[in-house]
């Protein structure tokens, strides 16, 4: 089992699960974050720390994309270890449907 960050991170981009992760497996992009899941230890601290329900178990249905979707960018953007404040839009965008066009590939900054 992994955890996997979802398209309801894209345009929040909260990171209070980046301070909780034992073993640093969050990457950062533009407006979102992944988690590697071969790095991930399944231990679930991050999952309860995301304002926007966005870190799911992959034991959940139709998971898969989403695990090869972290896997994808999590090799392509920075580790990220420490809180940032939330995109500006965090709360009016948090629980908004049709995030995936307004996700961006680009890289974070990490840190």
């Amino acid at each position: 089992m992994t955890y996997i960050v979802n398209d309801n991170c894209i345009a929040c981009k909260y990171t209070d699960c980046v301070e909780v992760c034992p073993v640093d497996c969050f990457y950062e992009g533009e407006n979102m974050l992944v988690i590697h899941p071969d790095e991930c230890i399944d231990c679930g601290v991050c999952e309860p720390e995301c304002p926007a329900d966005a870190i799911r178990p992959d034991t959940e249905p139709d998971m898969e994309k989403w695990v090869e979707f972290n896997r994808k960018y999590s090799e392509m953007w920075p580790v990220i270890i420490t809180k940032k404040d939330p995109l500006p839009n965090a709360e009016e965008m948090d629980g908004k449907d049709g995030k995936m066009e307004l996700f961006s590939e680009k890289a974070g900054e990490g840190g």
